[in-house]
């Protein structure tokens, strides 16, 4: 068995922590809050051998093997520092950082300490996305031609959530905007030719942003995302010969509609009953833990950093800075 902990008892986390209930050989071992009555509550609801109210009291409990960290944007490296620093292995949320400096200083630490780090962008693991990197990996639809890619939901403007605040590193793009680039980076590759431009709220965070990649190849990339507006969410990849629609919401599980040699047809892609989707990424950390690997091979250091670049690049455009 892994022992997991947990700190930071979020909504995200209470899906984590559904699902490493239902993951064969995880245990769900520990939970953290710097509320320790919502540690109790959270331990609780999903079972957890230990709660704790403080951050370092966890980190320095010697039976857990790896911490999932679901603290907002800002806190990520912090938390992950400390994680690592007691000698924990670290599944750290997207988006690992707030930007390179931060990624870097983590990976860095961690190779020092050899010690597991994974960025945990779920999608890269679900079994539908896994299918589209490899069809189109295959070739037999040809190079790809263009692909739009979309994420936006319509949250009220409160200036006390976390979205709308800079502190907390709210705003479209670390939250959901991620997600579309990071299709455009896992199927096209990394570029720094971009351009954005984005609607910035009172609050100074950016409520949606519009991105225009270019590649050598000459692909045309449109990707959005947005926090004040609800959008189809698909990715819609068109290739030499073929069409790949990731349907709504194309980041969590969801089927495939794929055209190939004139057919058309939606593929469906099961999962085990009442997951949501983060046991695979659980299973994965668990079997490089197995392994004893520091770092994956599947969402790796670089393509993290690669990942942060291109947000920063954005970031720089829309002039949002934390």
């Amino acid at each position: 068995m892994t022992n997991w902990a947990i700190l930071g008892c979020g909504k995200i986390a209470g899906k984590f922590a559904n699902d490493l209930l239902l993951t064969e050989g995880a245990n769900l071992y520990a939970v953290a809050s710097r509320d320790k009555e919502k540690a109790a509550n959270f331990g609780n609801t999903y079972k957890a051998v230990k709660s704790y109210g403080s951050y370092e009291e966890m980190a320095q409990d010697p039976d857990i093997d790896i911490v999932y960290i679901a603290t907002p944007h800002m806190f990520h490296k912090e938390n992950t520092l400390l994680c690592l620093s007691n000698n924990k292995a670290v599944l750290c949320e997207k988006a690992f950082a707030m930007n390179l400096e931060e990624v870097e200083e983590m990976i860095a630490f961690a190779k020092a300490k050899k010690i597991f780090l994974m960025e945990a962008l779920w999608t890269h693991f679900l079994p539908h996305y896994k299918f589209v990197l490899n069809k189109v990996a295959g070739g037999t639809l040809g190079e790809i031609q263009s692909l739009k890619a979309d994420f936006g939901f319509n949250s009220p403007f409160d200036t006390t959530s976390r979205l709308y605040n800079k502190s907390l590193g709210g705003g479209s793009l670390l939250d959901v905007g991620i997600y579309p680039v990071f299709a455009a980076l896992s199927l096209l590759g990394y570029t720094e030719d971009i351009e954005a431009k984005a609607t910035l709220g009172p609050t100074g965070v950016d409520h949606n942003c519009s991105m225009h990649l270019r590649y050598t190849q000459d692909v045309e990339v449109q990707l959005f995302s947005a926090i004040d507006e609800e959008t189809p969410t698909r990715c819609h990849i068109i290739l030499e010969k073929g069409e790949i629609i990731i349907n709504s919401r194309f980041h969590e599980p969801s089927s495939v509609t794929l055209t190939e040699n004139g057919v058309t047809e939606t593929l469906e892609f099961s999962r085990p009953k009442d997951v949501n989707g983060y046991h695979y990424e659980i299973l994965h950390c668990q079997e490089m833990l197995a392994l004893r690997k520091t770092e994956s091979d599947v969402m790796t250091f670089s393509k993290s950093k690669e990942l942060i670049m291109m947000l920063d690049t954005i970031r720089a455009q829309i002039g949002l800075s934390y």
